[in-house]
């Protein structure tokens, strides 16, 4: 057995042990300390209520579409939101934060993308638990994935989402991926 091979191992026995347990209270209290001050920030909300403006009116079919063009580094569909506002800020809170995040990234209304720190594989995060169980469950509702190997940050991260609020309206939702080593034990 190699040592890559080991390790992985250990590394998984480990992440199922009691010591790795993380919660619901967990994650509230990452929102709470880290990352609502920017989330919620008047910025990132009006870049959310910008976008829905647009893509509220956005068909199946004209979602796959977008999205297969992402998938496939059609130009024409990833700069525009690699390289906006809200996708600066969030590069920037990245770099900011000393390795504690590996990637961010905002949906909207439909889970299509506004922002992001890095490009992520899909466009549309709509059909996947990250935007249902926080946009389509509204205000106080969280969703975190268990932690794993990200092959595009190379690091072990956890995924943490919520829905992003404007009063009382859900308008999107926020995906960050925390490297394990900042996770409470």
């Amino acid at each position: 057995m190699n040592k890559t091979t080991l390790f992985t191992l250990l590394l998984a026995t480990s992440l199922s042990s009691p010591a790795f347990a993380f919660d619901k209270n967990d994650a509230q209290k990452i929102y709470d300390e880290r990352i609502k001050s920017w989330a919620q920030s008047p910025e990132i909300i009006d870049a959310v209520k910008a976008q829905n403006e647009v893509t509220g009116s956005y068909d199946q079919a004209k979602i796959d579409e977008l999205d297969q063009k992402w998938q496939a580094d059609d130009a024409s569909v990833i700069d525009p939101v690699l390289n906006n506002a809200t996708s600066t800020a969030l590069k920037k809170i990245v770099e900011d934060g000393a390795s504690y995040y590996a990637e961010i990234f905002v949906m909207d209304g439909k889970g299509l993308n506004v922002g992001v720190s890095s490009k992520t594989s899909d466009y549309w995060q709509g059909d996947e638990d990250k935007w249902q169980k926080t946009y389509g469950a509204g205000a106080g509702s969280v969703d975190f994935s268990d932690i794993k190997f990200d092959e595009s940050t190379q690091a072990y991260t956890r995924q943490l989402s919520f829905p992003l609020m404007d009063g009382e309206a859900v308008v999107g939702a926020v995906t960050v991926s925390i490297n394990a080593d900042f996770l409470p034990e």
